[in-house]
């Protein structure tokens, strides 16, 4: 077969969402991750635009992992045409089932609650796409394991390879037409508390790294960045306030507070897990530890429930959410989501960000244009459910949880392929992070690395 491979970057460059990139060799595509964009509104848009390839001839999606900025779209991918399989990890399918069916309540809610309040340009407000178009993507989804090499189009192979990022999560080496290139996905850490260290990479012509922290390094691990705002504001009888993405960070956050009360770092506060996504993730990641998933690290503690303070309170109902609106003594609330843009979080902020007693925790990479990054910036007030709320409670920015490579740690992974490739394409960043790496692998390893644009296509052999 005489044919060019190409690669196109449909989405992830010069953000940190909405990763989207497109394989193609003769009449074979695949598109590695179809994630959702977040943030600012004119990156949101771009979720109600049409790609620019037919969904009906495209193969097959891999999915490196289960966040949704690299899954969200999925739906509308469906509802456009997509047909094909969806290739990922059993960790991954488990936990994509719960982000996506989350993700379609949350576009229905919004239009529903657009429609009330007059705030959306379309008359009537709809969603981006709803729960049976999410039903037809979960059956899509097609599990393997790491290692196994598949065929996902005529003359394309593919194996996942571990990443370490968050349970399931891999890189996607694939083989087009001979030419390998490696997709990171998002690359995960050596000290992640669950999982083990992320796999080495193999040798391919083609390298194509996230670069969400890649102009800068996370601190070292210190228990008192977490601790110590939970203790001053317990005693001042105020509430700690942890937006937490459901998938990951609620476990690695629910690990930590279980060691440091365990250890009288903390006192023992009542902890309330406030997200029916959070919960369903845990019971995966619950799961997982049961069966003795080889992604865990050999060193995990199996003495009873890793993510039980001996104070866990599960919250399922919605009248159950709305009383951790007005708690009464001083607890920790953990409640997703982590960039503060949408579910049940946004309502404690609106009712407890007034008080000066109180804090929140910021335990994730905050995207712009979120709430999130408004408060590790300095915000004295919020714009929630149209109105500006006042912010007095303390802010305290904790980097440590992050399960991200850093600049370090990316430069640490990438320096162990077997031999420089040809060509390493920066994504999956904001612009400063992604230059930042790609200069540093220039600088540094002496490689060819570009940071592509938005819906820029470049050959791969």
């Amino acid at each position: 077969m005489t044919a060019t491979p190409v690669l196109e970057f449909l989405g992830g460059t010069g953000t940190v969402t909405g990763s989207k990139f497109l394989v193609r060799y003769g009449d074979s595509s695949v598109l590695v991750d179809c994630g959702l964009y977040q943030g600012l509104k004119e990156l949101r848009q771009r979720n109600w635009q049409q790609l620019p390839f037919n969904p009906n001839r495209l193969d097959a999606v891999v999915l490196t992992h289960a966040h949704l900025d690299h899954c969200g779209w999925l739906p509308a991918l469906v509802k456009a045409g997509f047909a094909g399989p969806i290739v990922c990890t059993e960790g991954t399918a488990a936990l994509a089932e719960i982000v996506l069916r989350d993700a379609a309540h949350l576009q229905e809610e919004d239009a529903l609650y657009a429609a009330r309040t007059g705030f959306s340009r379309h008359a009537p407000p709809r969603p981006l796409y709803d729960a049976a178009d999410a039903e037809k993507a979960i059956a899509l989804l097609e599990p393997i394991d790491f290692g196994e090499w598949v065929t996902v189009a005529p003359h394309i192979e593919l194996e996942l390879r571990f990443a370490g990022h968050i349970l399931g999560a891999s890189s996607a080496h694939l083989r087009v037409g001979g030419h390998g290139v490696l997709f990171y996905g998002d690359l995960g850490r050596g000290n992640h508390p669950l999982l083990r260290p992320p796999q080495p990479p193999p040798a391919v012509e083609t390298v194509v790294i996230e670069s969400t922290y890649g102009d800068r390094m996370h601190p070292l691990p210190d228990p008192e960045s977490l601790a110590g705002p939970i203790r001053r504001t317990a005693n001042r009888g105020g509430v700690i306030i942890i937006p937490s993405f459901a998938v990951d960070r609620t476990e690695v956050v629910l690990y930590r507070l279980r060691e440091l009360m365990r250890s009288g770092a903390v006192p023992a506060l009542p902890v309330f897990v406030d997200s029916p996504m959070a919960l369903a993730a845990l019971r995966v990641y619950r799961n997982a530890i049961a069966a003795g998933s080889p992604e865990l690290r050999p060193d995990l503690e199996r003495d009873g429930d890793p993510f039980d303070t001996g104070h866990l309170r599960e919250v399922t109902s919605v009248e159950g959410s709305m009383r951790l609106n007005s708690p009464h003594s001083p607890c920790i609330i953990v409640a997703a989501s982590g960039m503060a843009t949408g579910g049940r979080v946004v309502h404690h902020l609106k009712h407890l960000l007034p008080d000066p007693r109180n804090t929140v925790v910021l335990v994730g990479f905050q995207a712009a244009g979120t709430r999130g990054r408004d408060l590790a910036e300095g915000a004295r007030q919020l714009k929630i459910h149209g109105r500006y709320v006042p912010v007095r409670a303390d802010i305290a920015v904790v980097d440590e949880f992050s399960v991200h490579a850093d600049a370090y740690e990316l430069m640490h992974w990438l320096a162990q392929l077997p031999s420089p490739p040809k060509t390493c394409y920066v994504v999956h960043g904001e612009p400063s992070g992604s230059q930042a790496l790609a200069d540093r692998l220039h600088d540094q390893l002496g490689w060819c690395a570009v940071v592509p644009k938005h819906l820029e296509r470049v050959r791969l052999d």
